[in-house]
């Protein structure tokens, strides 16, 4: 039993499969709601919302016009009553609806609920329909027909938002129709690990209990097996019936005659009919000319001149010896009319679960063998009259109450006439039959629906277990899971799946290698590549032989197997073993094991070819991201880049020394996935890179990055490729001798800013276009960053999911910055602990880094006027500012550097002249002007007398170039501090 709180575990944020709360708000506000919903839960509110519902409604239709002791309820009263003791003590509720989603049953796992909840969810008759109620378990069962799971906020009313529930339909087994609804209710903070197995269940035993009770479908099925020419008259004919009774009468003997066929029971019934005329309907076994056992019912019909409708019964001494006597018989022992057991031989058939429970009939009680009563309804079996009188006329017994004109021998009687005839076991066939095709089709709809490996062994044994198996076992060869074709698969094994009706089973875990012994069936069904049935596991030496020790343990868990292969166009990717607890495996059983494998080992291929392909794309994306950070001391950076679960991505992150002892940082994205998006990225950031080497300010970089973007559009040649390419970027320069950041984004989300004293702010950047849709400029903003603030970068990956708002992961972003004395590497790892999905769809790329200034020390600035005058002076204080902090070595060269490059500002430039020194890992002289006419480095010939000053100064430096200016250029040159 599940007592309050046992086996029951928080359910959490349910956003994995319902979304959050405020997408309903969304909705109700008439908002578009396009992701983060399931769609059959969109899809009913939608329809609640054409039907005008309201969901602040606190009350349903109620109706006291239903049946409470109607076929669903005789049905379904002994399995809730098991499920009700199954969660005694706990909080859940359970119902059981009719097909109009009429609740007929309520049941409680804690009864005291019952006297504090609203009537609504207490007394049978309220009506829970799609229509009326809105989204809820019952309703949206119907709607779906199918098992439906409903969590809080997916609930259309506001009064069942703090409630979960699954709810299941119940079908006929032989007509496939909705007969009613099965539902679990339980608070929303909860969440049993065994519903859905459970409900299944259950549902399963309605069912069969349905199966006992015929249908339509079986009285089909049995009127086919007749036309198809067993003889099974005995000389009678349906025209007695025919000339006797209204069609309406006739329908209605016949579905009592269809109810006992399916009883496989020599019995007697006594029919009332809507004109308040009584019939006897009597089965008995019979053999057709071919050999079928079955049943054939008889109609006694009523006589035409006896008054009140007595009940005539046809005697036969071989068929029924003790007639006569038993109805003469005083006491208790005629109060019935019981005609002798002779049950058919049970044919070997399909496996379909425990025999059906036993039902009354709908109207009338059959009277069985052992003397039972269907039906407590008074007058309902065939018994003798209060006097005890019974006379024999003619051959037939008549039975009857109190006498009237007519009741004399020799009266004129009809003979009996022939109703129906059938195998019982042809339902029992019918179900199984179906049942095995809805397990097919909803392999289809379950097996998968991922490309991952493991997952799809993982839909395989869920599909399978309980319908099938008990439990599940599935063992593939350890280049499978990496993508690749096992050379061979028998040596190289690993278990991947175990999924049961319960844990705890000695079977080896996951992820441990699997080894078969040479005698094992799973050995036996990989080389052989066909499945091995073992209906007994007891009495399988070679199973028993390949590990005594162990097979033993499990033998007290299991008694039946079957191995199957799974192969697919030709290649061997493991096996997988299906176990049954109680019970033998059948034929037909292993024929379905089979078909489920083969299924499933095409999509476990698919996504054995994906892994590999998968494993290729992320290789080019990793080769195509930075394998080092480069040495700079403007930012202490750390780094992640996370691939979408699905696929691989075109996120990139670059971390880009520039002049000045600045550094710039480049996040972008190239929309879509695969191997386009990763070679794409690899363009894209290699562009990137070189423009912001070129120094362009982070506006420019974007803006030609856009014209390279739609010419990799252009460029398709035939205009078959996959389409306009998508990117988004975010660029910033940060300037560490003025704690100064310019920033420029193409569609990208804003990074956070998380400042020395742990606040954190997203800045307000010009959002920009994504890349590629040309001719729309790019605004870049500036923004001061204090000595050890940081500055993070990240992908939208990060936080856009169907499953969670945005403002929610922002806020959750938000939080997890708010420490500002974390190095960077440990804020990189704690963002993807609490911020990043854990299923990602998409990519993601982080980039954090904590900023640093440049020691004011280290920095020297003059500015001068255009005056070749002053070159000496500016030469002479920067040797001494040099010698000051011990960089004799490299003052020679700094000296010539800036002569050249202040005489040539002087000479070709425009006032006023600005002189700086920035000593870091390097020296670097920085002299700019006004003026936006740039130098150029020539080969002075030989007759020149000048035109050798930038040449100098090129083998002088490690590098030198320009930097534009709003308002002129600076020309730089970068020494090594070792140069001489």
């Amino acid at each position: 039993m599940v007592r309050s709180g046992e086996e029951f575990r928080p359910a959490g944020r349910a956003s994995d499969s319902t979304g959050p709360a405020g997408l309903r708000e969304r909705f109700l506000q008439g908002e578009p709601v396009d992701t983060g919903v399931r769609p059959s839960i969109l899809n009913s509110w939608q329809r609640s919302r054409t039907l005008g519902l309201s969901p602040d409604r606190s009350d349903l239709p109620y109706t006291d016009d239903f049946d409470p002791g109607g076929r669903i309820v005789r049905a379904a009263v002994p399995v809730i009553d098991r499920l009700q003791d199954t969660f005694s003590g706990s909080q859940v509720n359970i119902s059981v609806a009719d097909a109009n989603g009429t609740v007929l049953l309520r049941r409680f796992g804690d009864p005291s609920m019952a006297r504090s909840l609203p009537p609504i969810q207490v007394v049978p008759g309220f009506v829970f329909a799609e229509q009326v109620a809105g989204t809820n378990g019952i309703g949206l069962a119907l709607a779906e027909r199918q098992l439906i799971r409903v969590y809080g906020a997916e609930h259309f009313a506001e009064r069942a938002q703090s409630n979960a529930c699954v709810a299941l339909p119940v079908r006929d087994p032989l007509s496939g129709r909705i007969e009613g609804v099965l539902c679990l209710g339980y608070p929303r903070g909860f969440e049993h690990p065994a519903l859905s197995a459970e409900i299944r269940r259950a549902a399963e035993t309605i069912e069969r209990r349905l199966l006992g009770q015929s249908s339509a479908h079986e009285r089909a099925l049995l009127r086919t097996y007749l036309a198809a020419g067993a003889d099974l008259r005995h000389g009678l004919a349906m025209d007695a019936l025919a000339d006797a009774f209204h069609p309406r009468d006739q329908a209605i003997l016949t579905e009592k005659a269809a109810e006992l066929i399916s009883r496989a029971q020599r019995a007697a019934v006594e029919v009332t009919l809507p004109d308040g005329r009584r019939v006897t309907l009597v089965s008995r076994p019979m053999t057709s000319a071919s050999g079928v056992r079955g049943f054939a019912v008889e109609a006694m019909l009523p006589g035409t001149t006896r008054a009140g409708g007595h009940l005539v019964l046809p005697h036969q001494a071989d068929e029924v010896p003790d007639l006569a006597a038993l109805a003469l018989a005083p006491g208790p022992a005629r109060e019935s009319l019981t005609l002798p057991p002779e049950p058919l031989p049970t044919a070997p058939g399909p496996a379909i679960g425990p025999a059906a429970d036993r039902a009354p009939a709908e109207s009338g009680a059959i009277v069985t063998p052992n003397g039972d009563r269907g039906s407590a309804q008074p007058g309902a079996t065939v018994a003798a009259d209060g006097n005890g009188a019974a006379a024999e006329f003619g051959g037939t017994v008549t039975v009857g109450g109190g006498g009237g004109p007519g009741d004399h021998p020799g009266s004129p009687f009809p003979a009996r006439g022939l109703v129906m005839v059938g195998e019982p076991h042809v339902g029992a066939y019918a179900l199984a039959a179906r049942r095995r095709l809805e397990l097919l089709s909803e392999a289809s709809a379950r097996i998968g629906t991922t490309l991952d490996v493991r997952r799809t062994a993982e839909e395989l044994a869920e599909t399978a277990v309980p319908r099938l198996a008990d439990h599940v076992t599935i063992d593939l060869a350890d280049a499978v899971l990496r993508g690749e074709e096992s050379t061979d698969p028998l040596a190289d094994l690993r278990r991947t799946v175990v999924h049961g009706i319960r844990a705890g089973l000695p079977f080896t875990p996951p992820g441990e290698r699997s080894d078969f012994g040479p005698t094992a069936p799973q050995l036996h069904s990989l080389t052989s590549g066909e499945a091995v049935l073992e209906p007994d596991l007891g009495a399988a030496a070679g199973w028993l032989a390949q590990d005594p020790e162990h097979t033993g343990h499990l033998l007290a868990h299991v008694h039946s197997l079957i191995a199957v292969p799974l192969l697919a166009r030709g290649v061997v990717l493991g096996v997988a073993s299906f176990y049954r607890a109680g019970g033998a495996f059948g034929d037909d059983d292993c024929s379905l094991a089979q078909e489920l494998v083969a299924r499933a080992a095409l999509s476990i291929d698919n996504a054995r070819q994906y892994t590999h392909e998968r494993a290729m794309v992320l290789a080019l994306q990793r080769r195509l991201l930075p394998h080092g950070l480069p040495d700079q001391d403007a930012v202490e950076v750390a780094h992640r880049y996370l691939p979408a679960e699905s696929d691989v991505g075109g996120d990139w992150y670059d971390v880009i020394p520039l002049p000045g002892a600045r550094v710039g940082l480049l996040v972008g994205d190239v929309v879509g996935h695969g191997m386009l998006s990763a070679a794409t990225m690899g363009r894209l950031r290699t562009a990137a890179r070189s423009f912001a080497e070129l120094d362009f300010p982070p506006d420019e970089v974007l803006t030609h990055l856009d014209n390279l973007v739609g010419r990799l559009d252009r460029e398709d040649p035939d205009g078959k490729g996959a389409g306009v390419i998508g990117a988004t970027c975010l660029y910033a320069i940060y300037d560490p001798t003025v704690q100064r950041c310019l920033m420029a984004r193409a569609g990208h989300p804003p990074p956070a800013l998380v400042h020395p004293d742990g606040a954190v702010s997203y800045p307000d950047l010009p959002a920009g276009p994504p890349l590629g849709l040309g001719g729309l400029p790019f605004d870049a903003a500036e923004i001061d960053l204090p000595e050890n603030s940081q500055l993070v970068l990240y992908t939208d990956g990060l936080i856009e999911d169907r499953h969670r708002d945005v403002d929610v992961v922002l806020e959750q972003l938000r939080t997890a910055l708010a420490h500002p004395e974390r190095p960077p590497e440990e804020t990189c790892q704690a963002i993807l602990d609490t911020v990043a999905p854990v299923h990602p769809n998409d990519d993601i790329a982080l980039l954090v880094a904590r900023v640093h200034a440049l020691d004011p020390a280290r920095i020297a600035a003059w500015e001068l006027p255009a005056d070749p005058a002053v070159v000496g002076d500016v030469r002479a204080s920067a040797l001494r500012w040099l010698a000051d902090r011990g960089l004799d070595e490299t003052a020679f060269a700094a000296e010539l550097i800036l002569s050249e490059l202040i005489t040539n500002a002087i000479r070709h430039g425009a006032g006023p002249i600005r002189v700086r020194l920035l000593y870091g890992r390097t020296l670097v002289c920085e002299v700019s002007d006004a003026s936006n006419t740039a130098p150029h480095l020539r080969r002075a010939a030989s007759t020149d007398e000048g035109g050798r000053g930038l040449f100098l100064v090129a083998q002088l430096s490690q590098s030198w170039g320009t930097r534009y200016l709003p308002e002129g250029k600076v020309i730089w040159a970068e020494c090594g501090l070792e140069a001489a």
